[in-house]
């Protein structure tokens, strides 16, 4: 579904990623985990279009380079990104209209007001259906605004919203980030539920090991370079990541 070949990227003058090859096939649950700063955010926002990028991007056969953001999602890329960026001010139930904006996006401007039509829409109901049965705390919670939630609830709206979108491939980036470790533990077991809907999931996670439980494969990223590559229980017992995390 995803082939990346010597993808490179610089940020702010800094080279980011250098020479960056990785694929991920329809149905896989890949983590890409590495340190702090080892450029797994970076990567994950190249392939959705927001960071300019040299090398190859393909997806299910397209070539993205160059591709808009908005482009991207509506190809059926969908990320959810580090630090939930939700609509703090914005209800959970007016969060989760949003991300449906890919099927609109030629006529947004006048649905932005009426969000509540959007919503009688039947393929919209639908997609509200399966994110309230993954999630059902977000349907309890509705009317509420988003900034009031926790953050695992705030979380789980992030991926709601992207899953609104209807995704073929979802990038996932630090879910477990500010999440109390069980709950971190959770949603990433919720990952398998997602992808037996039809997802394909690359996954960036700082903690290794959880990450790795939940992946079929993995990669390990360090200063920009892919360094390690694997099926997921074969990363865990190797010391490839220790040393990648701790030099």
């Amino acid at each position: 579904m995803l082939a990346i070949e010597n993808l490179s990227v610089k940020r702010g003058g800094v080279q980011a990623l250098r020479g960056v090859t990785l694929y991920v096939a329809e149905g896989e649950i890949v983590s890409l985990v590495g340190a702090n700063g080892a450029g797994k955010s970076t990567l994950l926002y190249a392939i959705a279009g927001a960071l300019p990028s040299s090398g190859q991007i393909e997806y299910q056969g397209r070539l993205l380079n160059g591709t808009s953001a908005d482009r991207t999602a509506r190809l059926g890329i969908g990320l959810v990104p580090e630090g939930r960026q939700i609509f703090g001010t914005l209800s959970v139930l007016d969060n989760l209209l949003l991300g449906a904006y890919v099927d609109y996006a030629g006529h947004w401007g006048q649905l932005v007001g009426s969000l509540g039509h959007i919503a009688n829409q039947a393929s919209i109901r639908e997609r509200l259906a399966t994110v309230y049965d993954l999630f059902p705390i977000l349907e309890k919670r509705s009317h509420q605004d988003g900034g009031s939630l926790s953050g695992g609830e705030q979380q789980m709206l992030a991926i709601g919203r992207v899953l609104m979108s209807a995704p073929r491939l979802m990038l996932v980036d630090e879910l477990s980030m500010g999440l109390a470790p069980n709950l971190a533990r959770q949603l990433l077991g919720m990952l398998g539920r997602m992808r037996d809907l039809g997802l394909t999931i690359l996954l960036v996670e700082q903690d290794a090991r959880a990450a790795l439980k939940v992946a079929e494969r993995g990669y390990v990223l360090e200063n920009g370079r892919i360094v390690a590559e694997g099926a997921a229980g074969e990363l865990l017992n190797s010391g490839r990541i220790q040393e990648a995390y701790l030099g």
